[in-house]
């Protein structure tokens, strides 16, 4: 079976990205071939491009897509020919037409999912359901900050803490970002392009703070971070949009309140089988209800792929993004 991937041989610019045609070999034990009909664009993407995350070289790209199984390898008994599947990683290679993936790293979609919805959102809900619910824990009434709050995590955690019972005030870079993020629920919203929002989280909370604040932006929003959370607040860095945070003096910590700060990452939250499963179930189960609509805010061509990542890295992306074989 032929396909085309997406390689990299050097870290570096969108421009690094090549396609070329691979021959797919029958999978072998474990394994299984997924024709993909739709790919997820996700920042962690081009942190492999960029070298952020290292990866051998050359090496694929992309860590979600869904389609249909085409092929089954040895021993594989939870999928069949034709089942309909998402994969989030750990293994990148979803910039393909197809691949051949460990059925262990897939997730199968339910009736009611369809494959767009399933790559643009499963890596990015799953996110939310972690971040939310297990590593923040975030209770009803609770103040919580988001910042990035129009972006593809950014509007589903946001609707994920609105659930939890959340009082969510969202930051963003534009004005049409900030009505994404009110339709999304947040109960405030702040434009960090236009003035200093601190004193206006500040003000917002009784001068408190808030109790847990989730950055998924970096260098350029950690002071404010810091800053806009209460004593014995959590600041949850789950992403390096702008640059990655560091190095950090733990001593600052406490001089803001005996602040915690914690650097997760996805496959540390869904890294046992039972995890995975509970995980995915909540998932499917707060997509099905409608207290998260995966919005989808970009498609390209496949191989525009170098365009994807030039606009997702320049916020000039709203919602999620997909890649169409």
């Amino acid at each position: 079976m032929k396909a085309l991937a997406a390689i990299v041989r050097q870290v570096g610019g969108p421009d690094v990205i090549e396609w070329v045609e691979q021959t797919l070999i029958s999978p072998g034990p474990g394994e299984v071939t997924v024709a993909h009909s739709s790919i997820g664009i996700n920042f962690i993407d081009t942190y492999y491009r960029r070298g952020i995350y290292p990866m051998p070289l050359p090496g694929g790209l992309g860590l979600e897509a869904a389609g249909r199984v085409v092929a089954v390898g040895p021993g594989v008994r939870e999928f069949r020919e034709g089942d309909r599947v998402v994969s989030f990683g750990p293994d990148r290679g979803a910039y393909a037409t197809a691949r051949t993936i460990a059925a262990v790293n897939l997730f199968a979609l339910p009736d009611g999912i369809d494959d767009d919805i399933a790559a643009a959102g499963f890596l990015k809900a799953a996110t939310a359901e972690f971040l939310v619910e297990r590593c923040g824990q975030v209770q009803p009434g609770w103040p919580v900050l988001v910042h990035a709050a129009a972006g593809g995590v950014g509007l589903i955690l946001v609707q994920w803490l609105k659930a939890a019972g959340a009082m969510v005030i969202g930051t963003v870079s534009s004005a049409s970002k900030a009505e994404a993020a009110r339709a999304a629920g947040c109960d405030h919203v702040l434009n960090y392009s236009d003035a200093d929002v601190l004193p206006a989280i500040r003000a917002l909370t009784g001068g408190a703070g808030v109790r847990v604040t989730y950055d998924g932006v970096g260098r350029s929003t950690w002071a404010t971070s810091m800053a806009a959370t209460g004593r014995r607040g959590l600041i949850v860095n789950y992403g390096n949009a702008d640059a990655p945070v560091g190095p950090v003096d733990l001593a600052i910590l406490a001089q803001n309140g005996s602040l915690v700060n914690t650097r997760p990452t996805l496959f540390d939250y869904y890294h046992e089988p039972d995890e995975r499963a509970a995980g995915a179930t909540r998932v499917w189960e707060m997509i099905a209800s409608g207290q998260v609509r995966i919005s989808i805010g970009q498609r390209w061509p496949m191989q525009a792929a170098a365009a994807a990542h030039t606009a997702l890295e320049g916020r000039a992306t709203t919602g999620s993004s997909l890649l169409i074989p």
